[in-house]
């Protein structure tokens, strides 16, 4: 580069950024969810009166001109009269600011305050996610509604359905005790007896007693009869359509849940993604559910089946819940630090043949790998299963990893939402823009060609009616308010949209206004016999209060709109008070520089 101080790379992070509707990109509008958030304070009683009136409430919320919380309070009066609001959120998380002698007037404005508080943190981590992500210039604002509202602008994003997964990550981490394949298969075959029963039900009674009786599995052939549904299921045999759709009528559940038959390690059983969600009401339903044990949960791996080529199998694991109030024995706040590395074969240290994994710095590690040495510890985010190593022994210095089948861009987004914190309650995308790249070069092509309409015209303007000299001097200081305008907006790093363009040729004509107030002046100074110096000394004085007075306002007028105003209207004040400043500096001052040098 020719000035030597700086690099390439880094003249382009100074050069001007385009805002989403001239580069294109992503608008969203993301709602943090207040009755989660308002569950999640009363630590998610079973209370039938708050579940109702929380419910109502969230219902109402969009159509009724009140918040949540105004909406839950008049609801769950209505219900349950008598009670009151201390009662519901005396609780561990809230016990240095309500107690049971609370009032309701107390407790909501606690309440108020911790569902700010909720909104401001997930701010928070959303802007911390999105730094990390790289997007230029993203704009993140807080709508200040009642609803939680968050909006996103991103610029240039070429990826939505991975900002989509990043935005609404909850970062709900767990470590999760396993059980072994073996010792879960007798409980998937008396489930899938159970299921077989429940499902004859609805067809005819003999028949289905016939059913019953001829093919009730024993849990000593899990073995075998896993072996002939997986050669069913895979085509391996002869077995005709009809086979098939007996097989998964006698086994509705083995049919599509292949039991893993090692028998060894977390996984518990294999199935087709077309599956899974049959397999999911399968397990939800409490016939089922009373046939495994009471700490058993089953958790889908995040990604395919690393053995199948077409990327269609998932695994299913066994976690073991211990704790009593069902929640993992160690959470995401025991991570001090996560970062996205690779690991590298040997001596070979190429990026293509290295693999991302996330490397995690723990608390209270030591203990959880102690009490399960020679079992594997399930880690899981949001409700996946992202790796289960087994531990080999006990792990003091706190230090792990996450190991899977990344992309380097999901290890990155993975490390940046377990290092951003967890979200207070979840965000949910209620609105969602995307501007395409030819949509933005159409509003480039169209801001320019208005700009420099604007420009000429008013040049030819001031050099008609004021001499090509006096012209040229006043359009001399358009030029450069232009570059000073645009040196700005690169120094603050600021984003130049289409209603930016709006202000800066807004601005220019004010700058013109200005000398058209000093020279209008002066004509009348040179009318009433004064020489040129003198007319214009006080050509330039006498038009100062009237053109400070004007600029002033505009610029008290800018500064409103950039408080109040969102994305566009903050663009437009932007390069409004901007050009104001610098015409004012350039139309004043510098053209008398001018004037008064020659």
């Amino acid at each position: 580069v020719w000035f030597g101080n700086w690099t390439l790379k880094q003249c382009r992070e100074m050069e001007i950024s385009l805002g989403l509707d001239l580069k294109g990109g992503m608008n969203v509008i993301l709602e943090v969810s207040v009755p989660d958030v308002i569950k999640a304070l009363a630590d998610n009683k079973s209370d039938e009166a708050f579940n109702q009136a929380l419910a109502t409430a969230a219902k109402q919320a969009t159509t009724s001109q009140d918040d949540v919380i105004t909406l839950f309070i008049r609801e769950y009066h209505r219900i349950a009269p008598d009670a009151s609001l201390s009662q519901l959120f005396a609780t561990q998380q809230l016990k240095d600011k309500v107690n049971q002698k609370s009032s309701d007037a107390e407790v909501e404005k606690v309440l108020r305050e911790e569902v700010k508080a909720a909104v401001d943190n997930s701010f928070n981590v959303l802007r911390t996610r999105i730094d990390r992500f790289g997007v230029v210039q993203p704009n993140i604002q807080s709508l200040e509604d009642k609803m939680g509202r968050i909006m996103v602008e991103l610029p240039g994003i070429k990826e939505p359905e991975r900002v989509r997964k990043l935005l609404q990550g909850s970062a709900n981490l767990e470590f999760w005790e396993t059980y072994n394949a073996k010792d879960v298969a007798s409980y998937l075959q008396s489930a899938d007896a159970k299921l077989r029963a429940i499902l004859a039900t609805t067809e005819d009674a003999a028949e289905a007693t016939d059913s019953v009786a001829a093919e009730a599995p024993a849990v000593a052939q899990a073995t075998s009869t896993t072996d002939s549904l997986a050669a069913a299921l895979k085509g391996e045999s002869k077995t005709q359509a009809a086979d098939l759709e007996q097989i998964k009528k006698e086994h509705p559940l083995l049919a599509v849940l292949q039991v893993n038959p090692s028998g060894q390690g977390p996984v518990v059983g294999y199935a087709n993604y077309k599956d899974t969600a049959d397999i999911n009401k399968y397990l939800s339903m409490p016939e089922i559910q009373a046939e495994m044990p009471k700490d058993l949960r089953l958790k889908w791996d995040v990604s395919p089946f690393e053995y199948d080529p077409k990327a269609q199998t998932f695994e299913l694991y066994a976690i073991k819940s211990t704790e009593r109030n069902g929640r993992a024995p160690l959470e995401g706040d025991v991570v001090v630090n996560a970062k996205d590395e690779f690991d590298h074969y040997g001596k070979r240290v190429d990026r293509r043949q290295s693999v991302p994994h996330i490397c995690l710095f723990f608390r209270r590690w030591a203990q959880l790998t102690k009490q399960n040495v020679g079992k594997a510890i399930a880690i899981v985010l949001d409700g996946y299963v992202y790796s289960a190593p087994n531990v080999n022994q006990e792990i003091t210095g706190g230090n792990s990893q996450i190991t899977g089948h990344f992309t380097p861009e999901q290890a990155k987004d993975l490390a940046n939402v377990l290092k951003s914190g967890k979200m207070p309650a979840p965000a949910h995308i209620v609105q969602e823009d995307i501007v395409g790249p030819s949509l933005g070069q159409a509003s480039i092509n169209a801001g320019i060609m208005s700009f420099v309409v604007a420009l000429i015209l008013l040049m030819i303007y001031m050099c008609s009616m004021y001499g090509f000299i006096p012209g040229m001097v006043a359009n001399g200081a358009l030029i450069l308010n232009l570059f000073f305008t645009l040196g700005i907006l690169s120094s603050f790093q600021a984003a130049l949209t289409m209603s930016g363009i709006a202000g800066m040729v807004l601005s220019l004509g004010m700058a013109v206004d200005a000398n058209v107030l000093i020279y209008e002046r002066t004509k009348e100074e040179l009318r009433a016999g004064k020489g040129v110096k003198k007319a214009l000394a006080d050509g330039y004085s006498n038009a100062f209060s009237a053109i400070f007075d004007s600029n002033l306002t505009s610029i008290i007028t800018g500064i409103i709109l950039f408080n109040f105003g969102t994305g566009p209207i903050r663009g437009f004040a932007t390069t409004l008070i901007i050009g104001i400043l610098i015409s004012f500096f350039t139309a004043v001052f510098m053209t008398r520089l001018f004037y008064e040098h020659f």
